[in-house]
Protein backbone atom coordinates (compact mmCIF):
# COMPACT_ATOMS: atom_id res chain seq x y z
CA UNK A 1 0.00 0.00 0.00
CA UNK A 2 2.85 2.93 1.18
CA UNK A 3 5.16 1.78 -1.68
CA UNK A 4 2.88 2.65 -5.09
CA UNK A 5 1.35 5.76 -2.59
CA UNK A 6 5.44 7.35 -2.16
CA UNK A 7 5.68 6.29 -5.99
CA UNK A 8 2.94 8.26 -7.38
CA UNK A 9 4.20 11.23 -5.52
CA UNK A 10 7.87 10.58 -6.96
CA UNK A 11 6.04 10.04 -10.97
CA UNK A 12 4.32 13.65 -10.10
CA UNK A 13 7.63 15.62 -10.03
CA UNK A 14 8.90 14.13 -13.28
CA UNK A 15 7.68 14.45 -16.56
CA UNK A 16 7.53 10.44 -16.49
CA UNK A 17 6.20 9.07 -19.84
CA UNK A 18 5.59 5.51 -20.95
CA UNK A 19 7.96 4.04 -23.27
CA UNK A 20 10.48 7.41 -22.36
CA UNK A 21 13.69 6.61 -22.26
CA UNK A 22 14.63 9.54 -19.94
CA UNK A 23 12.46 10.58 -17.29
CA UNK A 24 12.98 13.97 -16.88
CA UNK A 25 12.91 16.30 -13.32
CA UNK A 26 10.48 18.80 -13.10
CA UNK A 27 9.80 19.43 -9.97
CA UNK A 28 6.44 21.02 -9.25
CA UNK A 29 6.12 21.74 -12.80
CA UNK A 30 3.08 19.50 -13.28
CA UNK A 31 1.16 20.99 -10.22
CA UNK A 32 1.98 24.74 -11.68
CA UNK A 33 0.49 23.23 -15.34
CA UNK A 34 -2.69 22.20 -13.19
CA UNK A 35 -3.05 26.07 -12.03
CA UNK A 36 -3.26 26.78 -16.07
CA UNK A 37 -5.50 23.39 -17.15
CA UNK A 38 -8.81 24.79 -18.21
CA UNK A 39 -9.95 21.30 -18.29
CA UNK A 40 -8.76 20.04 -14.85
CA UNK A 41 -10.84 23.04 -13.32
CA UNK A 42 -13.45 21.96 -15.47
CA UNK A 43 -13.25 18.72 -13.81
CA UNK A 44 -12.91 20.01 -10.10
CA UNK A 45 -15.93 21.90 -10.82
CA UNK A 46 -17.45 18.58 -12.02
CA UNK A 47 -16.23 16.39 -9.23
CA UNK A 48 -17.33 18.91 -6.59
CA UNK A 49 -20.64 19.91 -7.78
CA UNK A 50 -21.47 16.19 -8.10
CA UNK A 51 -20.34 15.00 -4.75
CA UNK A 52 -22.03 18.31 -2.84
CA UNK A 53 -25.46 17.01 -4.78
CA UNK A 54 -25.74 13.45 -4.59
CA UNK A 55 -24.16 13.24 -0.76
CA UNK A 56 -26.46 15.83 0.50
CA UNK A 57 -29.33 14.14 -1.76
CA UNK A 58 -28.50 11.06 -0.24
CA UNK A 59 -28.43 11.78 3.11
CA UNK A 60 -31.61 13.84 3.17
CA UNK A 61 -33.59 10.77 0.74
CA UNK A 62 -31.59 8.05 3.01
CA UNK A 63 -32.43 9.46 6.67
CA UNK A 64 -36.33 10.18 5.08
CA UNK A 65 -36.59 6.61 4.13
CA UNK A 66 -35.00 5.17 7.41
CA UNK A 67 -37.49 7.44 9.40
CA UNK A 68 -40.28 5.98 7.28
CA UNK A 69 -38.99 2.71 7.77
CA UNK A 70 -38.11 2.08 10.84
CA UNK A 71 -40.88 -0.18 12.32
CA UNK A 72 -40.38 -3.81 11.90
CA UNK A 73 -43.07 -5.62 9.66
CA UNK A 74 -42.98 -7.97 6.43
CA UNK A 75 -43.96 -4.55 5.08
CA UNK A 76 -40.81 -2.25 5.79
CA UNK A 77 -38.47 -5.45 5.53
CA UNK A 78 -39.68 -5.85 2.06
CA UNK A 79 -39.61 -2.22 0.87
CA UNK A 80 -35.57 -2.07 2.67
CA UNK A 81 -34.72 -4.69 0.58
CA UNK A 82 -36.21 -3.48 -3.00
CA UNK A 83 -34.31 -0.33 -1.64
CA UNK A 84 -31.25 -1.83 -0.99
CA UNK A 85 -30.71 -3.72 -4.03
CA UNK A 86 -29.37 -1.58 -6.47
CA UNK A 87 -26.34 -1.20 -4.29
CA UNK A 88 -25.21 -4.53 -4.49
CA UNK A 89 -24.72 -4.14 -8.04
CA UNK A 90 -21.63 -3.20 -9.77
CA UNK A 91 -21.46 0.36 -10.77
CA UNK A 92 -20.68 -0.24 -14.32
CA UNK A 93 -23.15 -2.42 -14.38
CA UNK A 94 -26.19 0.08 -13.04
CA UNK A 95 -24.50 2.74 -15.57
CA UNK A 96 -25.04 0.59 -19.26
CA UNK A 97 -28.27 -0.30 -17.85
CA UNK A 98 -29.15 3.19 -18.06
CA UNK A 99 -27.41 4.33 -20.88
CA UNK A 100 -29.85 2.11 -22.71
CA UNK A 101 -32.51 2.73 -20.73
CA UNK A 102 -32.35 6.52 -21.47
CA UNK A 103 -30.65 5.71 -25.16
CA UNK A 104 -33.17 8.10 -26.94
CA UNK A 105 -33.13 6.25 -29.82
CA UNK A 106 -34.03 2.87 -28.89
CA UNK A 107 -33.80 3.16 -24.36
CA UNK A 108 -37.19 2.06 -22.70
CA UNK A 109 -38.21 5.66 -21.69
CA UNK A 110 -37.77 6.92 -24.88
CA UNK A 111 -39.98 4.90 -25.94
CA UNK A 112 -42.58 5.50 -23.30
CA UNK A 113 -42.39 9.27 -24.02
CA UNK A 114 -42.67 8.74 -27.85
CA UNK A 115 -45.62 6.29 -27.06
CA UNK A 116 -47.33 9.03 -25.13
CA UNK A 117 -47.27 11.18 -27.75
CA UNK A 118 -43.94 13.56 -26.65
CA UNK A 119 -40.52 13.62 -28.11
CA UNK A 120 -38.06 11.58 -26.21
CA UNK A 121 -35.26 12.89 -24.44
CA UNK A 122 -31.16 12.86 -24.80
CA UNK A 123 -30.73 12.55 -21.00
CA UNK A 124 -26.83 11.92 -21.86
CA UNK A 125 -26.10 13.59 -24.98
CA UNK A 126 -27.64 17.13 -23.63
CA UNK A 127 -24.74 19.00 -22.01
CA UNK A 128 -27.21 20.79 -19.68
CA UNK A 129 -28.56 17.13 -18.59
CA UNK A 130 -26.38 14.89 -18.50
CA UNK A 131 -24.64 15.80 -15.48
CA UNK A 132 -27.53 15.96 -13.22
CA UNK A 133 -28.46 12.38 -14.78
CA UNK A 134 -26.11 10.66 -13.57
CA UNK A 135 -25.92 12.45 -10.47
CA UNK A 136 -29.68 11.00 -10.57
CA UNK A 137 -28.79 7.38 -10.76
CA UNK A 138 -25.56 7.72 -8.33
CA UNK A 139 -28.52 8.98 -5.80
CA UNK A 140 -30.89 5.93 -6.89
CA UNK A 141 -27.89 3.24 -6.87
CA UNK A 142 -26.45 4.45 -3.19
CA UNK A 143 -29.85 5.51 -1.31
CA UNK A 144 -30.09 1.74 0.11
CA UNK A 145 -26.88 1.96 1.63
CA UNK A 146 -27.74 5.46 2.95
CA UNK A 147 -30.72 4.09 4.56
CA UNK A 148 -29.44 1.11 5.94
CA UNK A 149 -26.91 2.82 8.06
CA UNK A 150 -29.34 5.76 9.16
CA UNK A 151 -31.85 3.07 9.91
CA UNK A 152 -28.70 0.62 11.84
CA UNK A 153 -28.20 4.86 13.87
CA UNK A 154 -31.63 5.46 14.56
CA UNK A 155 -32.15 2.29 16.19
CA UNK A 156 -29.26 2.83 18.57
CA UNK A 157 -31.28 5.81 20.05
CA UNK A 158 -32.21 5.31 23.69
CA UNK A 159 -36.11 5.08 24.21
CA UNK A 160 -35.69 6.96 27.40
CA UNK A 161 -34.62 10.27 25.76
CA UNK A 162 -37.67 10.77 23.76
CA UNK A 163 -39.65 10.15 26.60
CA UNK A 164 -37.86 12.61 28.61
CA UNK A 165 -38.57 15.09 25.25
CA UNK A 166 -42.10 13.68 25.22
CA UNK A 167 -42.69 14.90 28.99
CA UNK A 168 -41.40 18.28 27.96
CA UNK A 169 -43.75 18.67 25.81
CA UNK A 170 -41.54 18.42 22.62
CA UNK A 171 -43.41 17.19 19.14
CA UNK A 172 -41.93 16.47 15.73
CA UNK A 173 -39.35 18.40 14.60
CA UNK A 174 -38.55 19.33 17.75
CA UNK A 175 -37.87 15.90 18.60
CA UNK A 176 -35.87 15.02 15.38
CA UNK A 177 -33.73 18.20 15.92
CA UNK A 178 -32.82 18.14 19.32
CA UNK A 179 -33.42 14.15 20.50
CA UNK A 180 -32.59 12.25 17.18
CA UNK A 181 -29.95 14.52 15.22
CA UNK A 182 -27.50 14.67 18.36
CA UNK A 183 -28.26 10.99 19.09
CA UNK A 184 -27.21 9.81 15.26
CA UNK A 185 -24.16 11.92 15.08
CA UNK A 186 -21.86 9.59 14.67
CA UNK A 187 -23.68 7.50 12.32
CA UNK A 188 -24.21 10.96 10.27
CA UNK A 189 -20.33 11.27 10.08
CA UNK A 190 -19.81 7.78 8.95
CA UNK A 191 -22.36 7.97 6.44
CA UNK A 192 -21.16 11.53 5.02
CA UNK A 193 -17.50 10.70 5.17
CA UNK A 194 -18.50 7.75 3.46
CA UNK A 195 -20.35 9.21 0.61
CA UNK A 196 -17.97 11.88 -0.01
CA UNK A 197 -14.88 9.78 -0.47
CA UNK A 198 -16.94 7.45 -2.72
CA UNK A 199 -18.56 10.33 -4.63
CA UNK A 200 -15.20 12.61 -5.10
CA UNK A 201 -13.62 9.51 -6.75
CA UNK A 202 -16.30 8.69 -8.75
CA UNK A 203 -15.50 7.14 -11.95
CA UNK A 204 -17.21 3.65 -13.36
CA UNK A 205 -20.43 5.23 -13.36
CA UNK A 206 -19.35 8.03 -15.78
CA UNK A 207 -17.36 6.35 -17.75
CA UNK A 208 -19.57 4.19 -18.47
CA UNK A 209 -22.73 6.53 -19.50
CA UNK A 210 -20.96 9.65 -20.63
CA UNK A 211 -16.65 8.99 -20.54
CA UNK A 212 -16.58 12.63 -19.52
CA UNK A 213 -19.05 13.99 -22.43
CA UNK A 214 -20.67 15.49 -24.22
CA UNK A 215 -18.20 18.68 -24.05
CA UNK A 216 -16.56 17.48 -20.98
CA UNK A 217 -19.79 18.31 -18.64
CA UNK A 218 -19.52 15.01 -16.65
CA UNK A 219 -15.60 15.16 -16.63
CA UNK A 220 -14.51 14.19 -13.25
CA UNK A 221 -11.08 14.12 -11.60
CA UNK A 222 -10.61 10.79 -11.85
CA UNK A 223 -11.37 10.42 -15.72
CA UNK A 224 -9.38 13.07 -16.48
CA UNK A 225 -6.22 11.06 -14.57
CA UNK A 226 -7.49 7.94 -16.26
CA UNK A 227 -7.15 9.69 -19.48
CA UNK A 228 -3.33 11.39 -18.77
CA UNK A 229 -2.26 8.27 -17.70
CA UNK A 230 -3.58 5.53 -19.41
CA UNK A 231 -4.39 7.41 -22.77
CA UNK A 232 -1.90 10.22 -23.16
CA UNK A 233 0.84 7.63 -21.07
CA UNK A 234 1.68 11.22 -18.57
CA UNK A 235 2.13 9.55 -15.74
CA UNK A 236 3.80 12.26 -14.13
CA UNK A 237 0.67 14.67 -14.87
CA UNK A 238 -1.79 11.70 -14.02
CA UNK A 239 -0.23 11.04 -10.61
CA UNK A 240 -0.23 15.30 -10.06
CA UNK A 241 -3.98 14.82 -10.56
CA UNK A 242 -3.96 12.09 -8.51
CA UNK A 243 -2.34 14.00 -5.42
CA UNK A 244 -4.50 16.88 -5.64
CA UNK A 245 -7.73 14.84 -5.52
CA UNK A 246 -6.24 13.73 -2.42
CA UNK A 247 -5.76 16.78 -0.64
CA UNK A 248 -9.35 17.34 -1.82
CA UNK A 249 -10.56 14.46 -0.05
CA UNK A 250 -8.31 14.98 2.86
CA UNK A 251 -9.82 18.68 3.39
CA UNK A 252 -13.17 17.24 3.01
CA UNK A 253 -12.94 14.64 5.40
CA UNK A 254 -11.59 16.81 7.88
CA UNK A 255 -14.19 19.78 7.77
CA UNK A 256 -16.90 17.00 7.93
CA UNK A 257 -15.00 15.60 11.06
CA UNK A 258 -15.29 19.18 12.41
CA UNK A 259 -19.20 19.54 11.65
CA UNK A 260 -20.34 16.36 12.93
CA UNK A 261 -18.33 16.05 15.73
CA UNK A 262 -19.37 15.29 19.02
CA UNK A 263 -18.92 14.24 22.85
CA UNK A 264 -20.86 12.37 26.13
CA UNK A 265 -22.11 16.08 26.84
CA UNK A 266 -23.81 16.34 23.27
Amino acid sequence: VAWPIVQSFRYSLYDWRIGAKVQEWVGLGNYAALVEDRLFWNALRVTLVFSAVSVVAQMVLGYAAAAALQRDSWLTKAVRSVFFFPTVVALATIGLVWRFLLDPNIGLLGGVVEWLGGEPVAWLQDPDLALPTVIAVSVWKNLGFTMIILLAGLKGVPAHLYEAAALDGAQGWQVTRHVTLPSIRPTLLLAAVMLTVSSLQVFDLVYVMTKGGPLNTTDTLVTMLVREGFEYFDIGYASAVAWALFVIILLASALQMRFFRYNDVD
